[in-house]
């Protein structure tokens, strides 16, 4: 073993290693050495887009499915951990347009690179079932299962109003629109009506939600409660305020019937107007020959359609002049458009109650609408003046001001209105979901094609299956004026294969959320060519453990979720749920230093550009730039970004300190679920920690060589009390390792491996079972550490001989805990005199009390603290203090 650690030649000869031996590739239903089978357990990290570069915050995420991987194998489970790319979607498409490359060039150049990196970090990943979302091998079963959905009424084509980024020439899902402007381009966002095909997650809407609350007990919480936000299960009243209003033709627009829902009848009689959306049928009618409203239509058409846009947008309306009919008086009640009605949402109206609605309150203020009292709770005033919550509060009130209702609570008058509303045919009670269908058309090149062929004779004919895939060419550079597949006329040109006649493909590609819905099963069916799955993915799923951010808590997981029920139900897979576990990470955050530019642009400075000031507390109050010395505003510290200047290169610090030390810094600093803190001091302490460890390997290689010269040890029973002190400690701290790892608590299996090294490096033992201790006690650490940097253990453990005795270090048995060795001959107990501690008491584990009383009554400190008094009394408490009273 050579003296000097030099991560780079470790770490080289590591990787040539398990790449000569094949180490990481998974086989199903692999055994034990006597011939029975592995217990199964598939830990997989969520697929990272190939931006050209991986990031820190992937460093800490497959690092933490490294561990994972490594650990579960020593102890005998059978572990998948494989990788692919997310590889489809508009970045590419962007850095295609800036550089005149094409996609698909830009993402397999930065494929190949993040591989790279990937393989420099150590990680255990089987590439043997690599994947990639552009690879025609795999998009080619998007299309299939798109075309299965289509048969079986689960995907549709309508048109629906949707957001569209005039820039990007797309449409935007919800979460893609931030203060009303496209998340990459920034451009406000528009609404449009635009054809499209959409999946019926809707059907799943109630078992998606039941799952979340009944099956995923393995989730955080905070995901499982977003999951039940986003699906938004509403117990309401969905009704009808009838008109006459006709069209140009004279029919009855919406024969006659404005529907609203309400999880609120019990205040129907204190509508005092109807809000419309913007795109409703009678808004339309009602513009016709109103300018003005039609302005307001179409300055409600920029921003986004999202609830989150609506919650947070000014309230605005216009009254269109039309009337509507009350439902239960005949009254006639003002009909308005409001910018805050999303058409995509119920039947895109609401009625307004503004006495017990905030949002109707504040509307009906702005427009001095009438506000109508109809409950009231006991002990409350109402008021116009100002809103307060019991307005609204369901849970206290009781029916005024409303005929035949008066006095009922929320239930009964909720009951009493829905039956004489069914009564007269008007409306019914009704289960209603916040959950919409998913909009999978995408006006965007790199993407899966959506496989549609468009005939004047025959309509939209689905490809034939025998045609898939549907070939996305990869020569096509996006130049912003809009789809480039709109242009390309040997994708766009095809025979109909129904009649034959020239016909046009759909220039539409599927939302990106399609390719990331399912890759996690292809990683267990690898080139099948004729199944999207087989029987491997009934071995392996469902996934044991996934790993990723918290940033796809939501839509991901969801959509994954309705994936996998879709598989279900046309008898791909046999399980209902894709993942058992799930862990979200936090994120690696750095220091953020800027200063405005002469011409108010923010500029950013990297950490190491600068120099903190502090106050008095310790705390950097301002920085200044070393070059200069010149002010630099601290903006605290922020996720890790290029644009911010605070990120940090993994490759360097790969180069520089190797990629043991990276991978211990992102496990010690902080636990997996929680934010990281980058410190350049912390990274130095774990790279200082390596070379300390390397050097205690290197030093006592002689005497763990004796040790297993002379053979193992199987009864520790003549070893001195240091040694069995040391062998104590040791095992004392595998133990808590061992749960740690059990709890994905790896920061403190970090911490249990640097107190095991100082517990070796301290101990004060020789001869035959010292060394034999020892050794042991370097096996137990090297195990302890490997998953977390198995470098530098694979190659001590090599070196030290232990791959001689006990095999290599990838496959080596998990120490086992030797509970005898936790067993003491003394146990210390806190010695107090009168109440207060004066030192401790060595008795032997078995004394019983009046042992223990004998020796404390006798102790230095007994006759010093008493001046020679007889004590009074002493009392015992077991294994933990004695006190006596004198």
């Amino acid at each position: 073993m050579q003296e000097r650690y030099a991560p780079t030649e470790v770490e080289t000869a590591a990787q040539r290693h398990w790449e000569a031996t094949n180490a990481y590739l998974a086989i199903e239903h692999a055994t034990l050495p006597d011939g029975t089978e592995k217990p199964k357990f598939y830990a997989c990290s969520m697929l990272p887009y190939p931006s050209g570069k991986l990031h820190m915050g992937h460093v800490r995420n497959y690092t933490i499915n490294d561990a994972m991987y490594r650990q579960l194998r020593m102890k005998g489970y059978n572990v998948l951990m494989p990788m692919g790319w997310d590889a489809f979607g508009m970045p590419a498409e962007n850095a295609a347009m800036k550089s005149r490359v094409p996609p698909a060039q830009w993402t397999y150049d930065n494929i190949a690179y993040m591989k790279k990196q990937m393989k420099a970090m150590g990680l255990g990943i089987d590439w043997s079932r690599e994947m990639a979302a552009c690879d025609p091998k795999y998009y080619k079963w998007n299309q299939w299962l798109f075309l299965k959905m289509l048969e079986k009424g689960i995907a549709y084509r309508k048109t629906q109003t949707v957001n569209w980024d005039p820039v990007d020439q797309t449409v935007l899902a919800n979460e893609q629109v931030i203060d009303g402007r496209g998340w990459r381009s920034g451009a406000l966002v528009e609404k449009r009506e635009i054809p499209g095909y959409y999946l019926r997650i809707t059907d799943y809407a109630e078992e998606l939600l039941s799952q979340v609350r009944d099956n995923l007990t393995g989730w955080p919480e905070r995901v499982r409660l977003m999951q039940e936000h986003w699906i938004g299960k509403s117990e309401g009243t969905r009704f009808a305020f009838t008109h006459d209003i006709r069209d140009e033709s004279g029919q009855l627009i919406q024969d006659g019937r404005l529907y609203v829902f309400t999880t609120r009848a019990d205040t129907i009689m204190g509508v005092t107007f109807c809000a419309v959306a913007p795109e409703h049928p009678l808004a339309t009618h009602a513009a016709r020959n109103n300018p003005e409203l039609q302005a307001f239509i179409e300055a409600c058409r920029q921003g986004g359609v999202t609830e989150a846009e609506m919650a947070t947008r000014e309230k605005e309306g216009l009254p269109t002049g039309l009337t509507v009919n009350h439902p239960l008086t005949g009254q006639p009640i003002d009909v308005w458009v409001g910018n805050y009605v999303l058409m995509s949402y119920g039947d895109g109206a609401v009625m307004g109650v503004p006495a017990h609605d905030e949002r109707d309150f504040l509307f009906a203020k702005k427009y001095n609408l009438p506000i109508a009292q109809v409950v009231a709770a006991e002990g409350k005033d109402y008021s116009t003046d100002a809103w307060q919550e019991w307005y609204g509060d369901k849970n206290v009130i009781r029916t005024i001001n409303s005929g035949k209702y008066n006095g009922l609570d929320y239930v009964h008058a909720v009951d009493a209105v829905a039956a004489d509303l069914s009564a007269k045919g008007l409306g019914e009670k009704r289960t209603t979901f916040r959950l919409r269908d998913w909009g999978v058309s995408r006006q965007r090149y790199w993407g899966t094609p959506i496989p549609i062929i468009h005939c004047e004779t025959c309509g939209t004919v689905p490809v034939p299956e025998k045609d898939l895939p549907v070939i996305l060419p990869e020569h096509l550079i996006p130049d912003g004026s809009g789809n480039p597949l709109a242009k390309c006329e040997e994708f766009l040109n095809v025979d109909c294969p129904t009649c034959g006649k020239p016909a046009r493909r759909e220039t539409d590609t599927m939302d990106t959320f399609v390719d990331s819905s399912w890759y996690f099963m292809r990683y267990t069916s690898p080139g099948n060519d004729s199944a999207m799955v087989d029987e491997r993915n009934d071995y392996w799923m469902p996934m044991d453990q996934y790993i990723g951010g918290i940033e796809h808590a939501v839509l991901h997981l969801l959509y994954a979720r309705f994936w996998t029920k879709v598989m279900r139900d046309l008898g791909l897979v046999k399980f209902d749920e894709p993942f058992v576990k799930l862990l979200t990470q936090g994120m690696v955050l750095n220091h953020i230093y800027s200063r405005k530019g002469a011409t108010g642009g923010i500029e950013y400075f990297w950490p190491e550009e600068v120099e903190n000031v502090y106050d008095a507390k310790g705390a950097i109050v301002g920085a200044t730039l070393k070059k200069d010395g010149s002010a630099v505003e601290y903006g605290g510290v922020g996720t890790m970004s290029k644009s911010k200047n605070n990120g940090v290169d993994p490759q360097s610090l790969i180069d520089t300190q190797g990629a043991d030390t990276a991978r211990l810094f992102v496990m010690f600093a902080s636990p997996p679920e929680q934010t990281l803190e980058w410190s350049g001091a912390g990274v130095d302490g774990s790279h200082r920690f390596l070379k300390r460890l390397w050097s205690f390997c290197h030093a006592n290689a002689g005497r763990v060589a004796a040790a297993q010269a002379a053979g193992a040890i199987s009864d520790w029973s003549p070893a001195d009390n240091a040694v069995k002190s040391l062998r104590r400690d040791v095992h004392a701290l595998l133990k808590q390792a061992d749960y740690d790892y059990q709890r994905i608590q790896y920061n403190t299996v970090v911490s249990a491996g640097m107190k095991l090294l100082n517990t070796l490096d301290d101990a004060k033992v020789d001869g035959k079972y010292g060394d034999a201790a020892l050794a042991e006690g370097l096996q137990i650490l090297l195990s302890v550490l490997y998953p977390i940097v198995p470098h530098l253990t694979w190659h001590a453990w090599r070196d030290l001989g232990f791959a001689d005795t006990r095999g290599d270090l990838l496959d080596a048995a998990w120490p086992q805990v030797d509970e005898a060795a936790l067993v003491t001959d003394e146990v210390e107990l806190m010695l107090q005199v009168n109440g207060k501690l004066r030192g401790s008491l060595s008795v032997p584990s078995a004394a019983d009390k009046a042992a223990i009383e004998a020796l404390a009554v006798t102790h230095e400190a007994v006759t010093r603290f008493l001046e020679g008094r007889a004590p009074k009394r002493v009392i015992v408490v077991p294994g933990k203090l004695v006190n006596v009273v004198g």
